[in-house]
């Protein structure tokens, strides 16, 4: 599927030097290694469409390559919203900060900190429109406690998506050889700070540091998950 060369999607193909682009042919079929959790994931993209789509498009971000970028996190959650036990963390981070607290919230798994940077961050861009800066409340408890409550509204968080998009697409505008590749930095970016270096990025996106899992076990490349699924089930969303 081409892609335009014009607003975000031009990211794609203007990032350079990307040396994990390659796809494996013997890559892992992780529909089948997350089982039920990759259908989940499937079910609640087709389910809650009626408002990603628009929201996207509103903005001019593309599509699929949104959801690939997310969709291990969708399917991490899954697998673990039945769990986890986060109250106490999240009281911990109202009133301490993230230097006491900070731990994936909601669908898409943001942590209050990543929350935080989209926030500092998208303020530079139009997107910051969609948040409420930090001096904008009376206090630091009363901030923690609005970015929480974005993050378990499906649709809220989803703005710091949106947001993540944008910023990435002002942030790396070096030239990259194709989609793939586009993909799989991006889906690194989200996963490991979109804060750091193209350089320090690129160098991540094949680490196996991903598992569904609450304790030890195999890990995957979030980067190749996401990829995996743009590939294979781009076609197949509702």
């Amino acid at each position: 599927m081409p892609l335009k060369k014009t607003g975000i999607a031009a990211v794609f193909l203007t990032l350079i030097s990307y040396s994990a682009g390659t796809v494996q042919s013997q890559q892992p079929d992780y529909s089948v290694i997350f089982g039920t959790d990759w259908q989940k994931a499937i079910d609640f993209v087709e389910e809650n469409n009626s408002w990603i789509k628009p929201a996207l498009s509103k903005h001019g971000i593309p599509y699929a390559e949104t959801i690939a970028v997310i969709f291990p996190e969708l399917v991490r959650y899954s697998a673990l919203r039945d769990k986890m036990e986060i109250t106490l963390l999240k009281t911990l981070y109202r009133n301490l900060g993230e230097d006491y607290a900070d731990f994936s919230v909601g669908v898409f798994q943001i942590k209050p900190s990543f929350a935080e940077r989209i926030i500092e961050e998208s303020q530079n861009i139009r997107i910051g429109r969609l948040f409420k800066t930090r001096d904008r409340f009376p206090n630091d408890y009363q901030f923690r406690a609005a970015v929480i409550s974005d993050l378990e509204d499906p649709e809220r968080e989803f703005k710091y998506i949106i947001a993540f998009m944008k910023i990435c697409e002002k942030k790396f505008r070096i030239k990259r050889e194709d989609e793939t590749s586009g993909i799989k930095f991006l889906a690194t970016a989200y996963n490991t700070g979109f804060w750091k270096s193209e350089e320090e990025i690129s160098m991540m996106a094949d680490k196996k540091f991903f598992n569904t899992k609450l304790f030890k076990t195999e890990n995957y490349s979030y980067a190749d998950v996401s990829l995996f699924w743009f590939i294979n089930y781009q076609k197949t969303i509702k």
